[in-house]
């Protein structure tokens, strides 16, 4: 709905399910369309609004919001109808409440200015009769026309009545009070964009302090999640080596190899996602083309389990100068993705030679389905395909670690195959 003054305010109802009940936009009989396709930020809002209305008196909820593909701040305030087990939500954006305020601050001056005008032409009449009244006439004018004047200015700083009483004329005390109610409307109106302005304030910071306490606690759990798992997964590792001694062919003990070589991957990312900015990566001359041998002799018989074929073409003794851990999780990550995005019984082209003079190339092809957001598929926590798992970090880390040691990336996507491309300076003298 809108007021007088065309600010929109949005009224939704949402059941404590955070099923759409009734919106101004969308109704409930279209199978709560509104709801499908909300993101994942708007979930989390919508259920905050739910949690907070359940209060005594409801309360406000601060975010950002898309409004005609811009990212504007907006406030909403939810209270519930517990008869009912409903949300009801106002949302107010803080671009449309400037706007009011501007609004009402234009309405003011404009007020002030017909004040102002209307003494002013008082008094330039009073002044123009007064010429043809006796001169004790005049001086009593001239008198209440500065009585007027030292009654707003003392009224404005001090909120006293006391000039009030020198006004001897009638007609003056009616300006007098026309003056003060407009100062008394103001100061009214102060106060409350004061008052709204801290509640905003207030909000915010204790908003910023959860959401402050949330990021600490993920690192938090991130970091003791990848202790708790490194145990574990020793002994895992361990035992297969035992069980290979004793079972050298046995397809079950390859399953559970494959298995902990996945486990192992991720563990290494989330290792090096909590080391990265504690740890100075030293770099060395590595023979690029034996150790990426090793990983695809550790990923190849992944590959096989999920009817993938890993055929690669690798010019023998490149050597650069990199870091050993950054360049293993450049290659795992891009294996570990082509077999995890690849068609079954596909082929997955692994190419390793020089480019140029000063560079070498390397680049994983696979037959997959097109990625869509070449810009956004090395952002953290996005996923093209969430069916398929993980949690989005292994091309951000990628991406990190290429910027970090001028590795340029070059991404081709079709129908019918991707091809992640990476060229190496064959001697970069940059620490990260």
């Amino acid at each position: 709905m809108k007021n007088k003054n065309n600010i929109n305010t949005p009224i939704y109802i949402y059941n404590f399910n955070s099923k759409l009940i009734y919106s101004a936009k969308f109704t409930a009989n279209k199978e709560n369309i509104f709801y499908k396709f909300q993101d994942i930020s708007t979930k989390i809002i919508i259920n905050k609004l739910i949690d907070i209305s359940q209060n005594k008196n409801g309360g406000f909820v601060k975010y950002h919001w898309n409004k005609n593909k811009k990212n504007i701040k907006k406030t909403s305030y939810a209270l519930s109808y517990d008869l009912w087990e409903w949300t009801i939500i106002a949302d107010v954006y803080l671009e449309d409440m400037k706007k009011l305020l501007k609004i009402k601050e234009n309405e003011y001056d404009e007020k002030i200015s017909n004040y102002i005008l209307q003494i002013l032409s008082l008094s330039i009449m009073l002044i123009l009769y007064s010429l043809f009244l006796y001169r004790n006439i005049t001086t009593l004018i001239v008198s209440d026309v500065k009585a007027i004047g030292n009654y707003f200015k003392e009224y404005q700083k001090t909120g006293s009545h006391n000039s009030f009483n020198k006004i001897k004329f009638g007609e003056f005390k009616v300006v007098a009070n026309f003056g003060k109610d407009m100062f008394i409307n103001i100061k009214d109106k102060n106060n409350i964009l004061q008052n709204l302005n801290k509640h905003l304030e207030d909000k915010v910071n204790e908003k910023t302090q959860e959401l402050t306490s949330l990021i600490d606690s993920q690192k938090q759990f991130l970091k003791n999640s990848v202790h708790e798992i490194n145990t574990p997964l020793s002994i895992i590792q361990t035992n297969i080596d035992l069980l290979r001694r004793h079972i050298p062919n046995n397809k079950y003990v390859t399953n559970i190899e494959n298995g902990s070589k996945i486990i192992q991957n991720i563990y290494d990312s989330l290792s090096f996602l909590i080391k990265k900015d504690k740890v100075i990566y030293l770099k060395e001359y590595i023979n690029f083309s034996s150790y990426l041998k090793t990983r695809i002799d550790f990923f190849q018989e992944i590959a096989k389990a999920n009817l993938l074929n890993l055929k690669f073409n690798i010019n023998e003794d490149i050597y650069i100068k990199f870091n050993i851990i950054q360049l293993q999780r450049i290659i795992d990550n891009n294996l570990s993705n082509a077999i995890k995005y690849s068609n079954a019984k596909s082929t997955i082209y692994i190419h390793l030679n020089y480019y140029k003079k000063d560079r070498v190339e390397f680049y994983v092809k696979t037959n997959s389905s097109k990625i869509e957001s070449k810009e956004e598929i090395f952002n953290g926590y996005y996923r093209e395909n969430s069916s398929r798992g993980g949690f989005g970090l292994g091309l951000k880390i990628v991406k990190d670690i290429c910027d970090e040691n001028f590795v340029r990336i070059t991404l081709y996507s079709t129908k019918k195959e991707t091809k992640f491309i990476y060229r190496f300076k064959i001697n970069e003298d940059t620490i990260t």
